[in-house]
């Protein structure tokens, strides 16, 4: 099953991050993102032609966050807008920052 196509499960904390040997392994999904913080955070940046579109993104993928409840940190201005996912309760990646990064690239597309 595609990233894309999978849903984020709730995430309660207590269990660790996905480890960097992982979290290497699954970049080949989401081959644009780079992992950041130590293999901690995936981060992607978009660019665009005016200060409108990379807003128009940024709450596109605002949208999709709030019906994933996964949230990223996102921010924008005239023609950019960078994206970073990492899961906040367990300090690192889990499998969900994964499956969001694949939504957010298809908004891309």
């Amino acid at each position: 099953m595609s990233l894309q196509s999978k849903a984020c499960v709730p995430c309660q904390g207590g269990i660790p991050p996905i480890t960097e040997d992982v979290a290497r392994g699954m970049m080949k999904d989401i081959p644009v993102w780079r992992l950041i913080d130590n293999a901690r955070k995936l981060e992607r940046g978009f660019e665009f032609k005016n200060f409108a579109q990379a807003m128009q993104f940024a709450n596109r993928v605002g949208a999709i966050s709030e019906e994933e409840n996964h949230h990223p940190d996102i921010t924008f201005g005239w023609g950019y807008c960078t994206v970073i996912f990492f899961t906040h309760k367990i300090g690192g990646l889990h499998e969900n920052d994964f499956i969001m990064a694949a939504k957010v690239s298809v908004l891309a597309e």
